[in-house]
């Protein structure tokens, strides 16, 4: 029996968390009326998993032996679209699900997590706002009329093009339009002051994904990844679809290298007047427009193998909607449609434009995630599917292409789903985004652009200045995490000087006044005038040093980390070790050319000339294509050609 005693058919409540009790399920409600957590259990609800029909004598013996009830049922199988007779195997007590339905030779959501099993069966959402209609609890999943009007006059096109999604969209965006809880964060079980954001966050994540909102407040990333599978599992459920095992989702496949995204080289220099395109979430909305799902690689209808993957021997269906295809068509609707907008909305307040903006970047996150799950993700990995995705992606990119060329558009740099063109006219950038929608079916944009950007040869390493005269520096070396703050700030400084760059005589003035920033970093440097603290390096290790110590030679990070040990210190593999270059000394037996900061007696021990040379190496990567070079000359390194 259900006890539904401490839950009023009069008020609304949260559903925060479930767990096992050694008598049932136990659920637990936050009541914002009283502010006080309620709880309600099920003694009936048992859990369950499911093995082939009809069983076999193996399979019989043991659910007898452990004392499980079976009784046949139809599910759809998601391959074929087809009822199926299988055997649900349910569990007598509250063991967990995964150990006993391994007994048996062929099981299905077995893996299933028992609570959330429990959400996917009963229409529950955690997170979310529920109500007590007659013996049971339900989700509110109806909108105010506000946010009827609006979600009406964004998606009304979509009900008749594509139900499935209008559908997933409509509940999505009520359950996300629901007010946030004010909840002490003891009662959640979060110690100390609460982010206010990531509160947020956590109950989006949570009634998104449907888990449980101390997990998604605790670990959002490692939920992230979670909330992908329990979205597909829940939509599963409630489609009474038999959710397939790894093995039948990979369909025979073996796992394999993925070719990955196209690039085209960088016109290595300086451009004026750039402007970055850029497709909104490409990958996800490939997923979306192609109709990209697991049971829609390589389906078995005859007249769907005309419409092969460009480049590969898979086809896709076009009978069948997809599944995965719908929702994260879903998500990135809901992300491109609703929240990006309200961020920038100027009517609403800036709380909640901040809030919108923040839950933008979380489903802008589980969309990234949308690809990479098909290839990794136990239990959703499907290599073709994720080889039709990156097909897709070079296709796009290649023909975007194409088409820019056709309107005389200039091409300076190409990168997944981004391309850079130098001094564009508007008209044509307008044509080639009209163009991409029409026949493409995919949204380009313009991303920014930059009064200046400079290219080296190297790919996915730039900086431009943007029209405001703000620096954005992308993958160089000189600014990594782990390049010390006196190379860094060596080379912001460099950049600076360009912000005011409109042309090409603004341009060779720059030039003299880089160098002269470079100098003074090397005089500065050579005069001792630079802190220890600025000429630090930090680096992870990724092994342990003791299994180090032996070899003939190490490197600096376990130099810095043997001699920190051998001072008493404890250094394991995954720790952050931070060390400056100092002139080569002995040290049992081997040559060291660093210390551990701390160590570090006076700037007379500090290898200079290394510094220089790796502020040269740092800064030529960008200098360079800039027409600006080193000269290396006997006594001392300056900065003195201009080539």
């Amino acid at each position: 029996m259900v006890f539904y005693r401490q839950l009023s058919r009069m008020t609304v409540y949260y559903l925060l968390d479930a767990e096992v009790v050694p008598d049932g399920l136990k659920l637990l409600f936050f009541n914002q009326q009283t502010s006080n957590l309620e709880e309600m259990l099920d003694k009936d609800y048992r859990p369950y998993f499911f093995v082939p029909h009809p069983l076999s004598k193996a399979d019989e013996n043991i659910a007898d032996e452990l004392g499980l009830n079976t009784e046949a049922v139809e599910k759809k199988e998601l391959f074929s679209d087809q009822l199926v007779k299988v055997i649900k195997v349910e569990l007598r007590d509250y063991p967990d699900p995964k150990e006993t339905s391994e007994k048996f030779e062929n099981a299905w959501e077995g893996e299933v997590p028992y609570v959330l099993g429990y959400m996917y069966d009963h229409g529950l959402v955690l997170g979310a706002q529920h109500v007590v209609h007659g013996d049971k609890v339900q989700p509110i999943l109806e909108m105010p009329e506000d946010i009827k009007v609006r979600f009406d006059s964004k998606f009304s096109h979509t009900r008749e093009a594509d139900p499935s999604k209008y559908e997933l969209l409509k509940r999505l965006s009520a359950l996300c339009s629901q007010p946030i809880p004010e909840i002490p964060p003891g009662m959640l079980g979060i110690d100390g002051k609460i982010n206010r954001e990531q509160y947020y966050l956590a109950f989006i994540l949570s009634r998104v994904g449907n888990l449980p909102v101390p997990q998604t407040y605790s670990d959002r990333e490692v939920s992230t990844w979670k909330a992908v599978r329990s979205i597909l599992h829940d939509y599963y459920r409630r489609n009474n679809i038999l959710i397939p095992t790894s093995e039948e989702l990979r369909r025979g496949e073996k796992k394999r290298r993925i070719k990955g995204a196209l690039t085209f080289p960088p016109e290595p220099g300086i451009h004026f007047n750039t402007v970055v395109t850029d497709f909104e979430s490409l990958y996800p909305s490939l997923i979306d427009v192609r109709n990209l799902s697991h049971e829609t690689i390589d389906c078995p209808h005859i007249d769907c193998h005309r419409n092969k993957v460009p480049g590969l021997e898979h086809h896709v269906c076009q009978r069948r909607r997809g599944i995965y295809s719908v929702l994260i068509g879903s998500i990135r609707d809901l992300r491109i449609h609703w929240f990006k907008p309200l961020s920038g909305n100027p009517s609403v307040s800036p709380e909640r434009r901040r809030l919108a903006q923040a839950t933008s970047q979380l489903l802008k996150f589980m969309l990234v995630l949308s690809y990479g799950v098909t290839v990794r993700m136990h239990g959703l990995a499907r290599p073709s599917l994720g080889e039709c995705i990156t097909a897709y992606g070079r296709h796009s990119l290649q023909t975007t292409l194409d088409m820019a060329k056709e309107c005389g558009l200039h091409s300076v740099y190409g990168d997944t789903d981004s391309l850079f063109f130098a001094d564009p006219l508007e008209k044509q950038l307008e044509w080639l985004i009209k163009a991409v929608k029409e026949r493409l079916r995919l949204d380009l944009a313009v991303d920014v652009r930059y009064s200046i950007c400079v290219l080296p040869k190297a790919m996915k390493a730039y900086f431009g200045i943007r029209t405001d005269g703000t620096p954005d520096i992308k993958g160089l070396t000189a600014i990594k995490s782990n390049s010390p703050i006196y190379i860094q700030k060596a080379f912001r400084n460099c950049v600076q000087e360009m912000a005011d760059v409109k042309n090409y005589a603004d341009y060779e003035d720059a030039k003299g006044r880089i160098k002269k920033v470079v100098r003074n970093a090397i005089e500065e440097l050579m005069t001792g005038k630079v802190s220890l603290k600025d000429l630090e390096y930090q680096v992870r290790i990724h092994e342990d040093p003791m299994e180090k110590i032996g070899e003939k030679t190490l490197h600096q990070p376990y130099q810095c980390a043997v001699q920190q040990i051998d001072s008493g210190r404890t250094v394991n593999k995954g720790d952050t070790v931070r060390f400056v270059k100092v002139t080569p000394f002995l040290y049992k037996g081997k040559t060291f050319t660093v210390k551990p900061t701390g160590s570090v007696k006076g700037f007379a021990q500090i290898n200079v000339q290394d510094y220089i040379r790796n502020l040269r190496t740092s800064l030529n990567q960008t200098l360079k294509p800039m027409n600006i070079s080193f000269v290396e000359e006997e006594k001392n390194m300056v900065m003195t050609d201009f080539l």
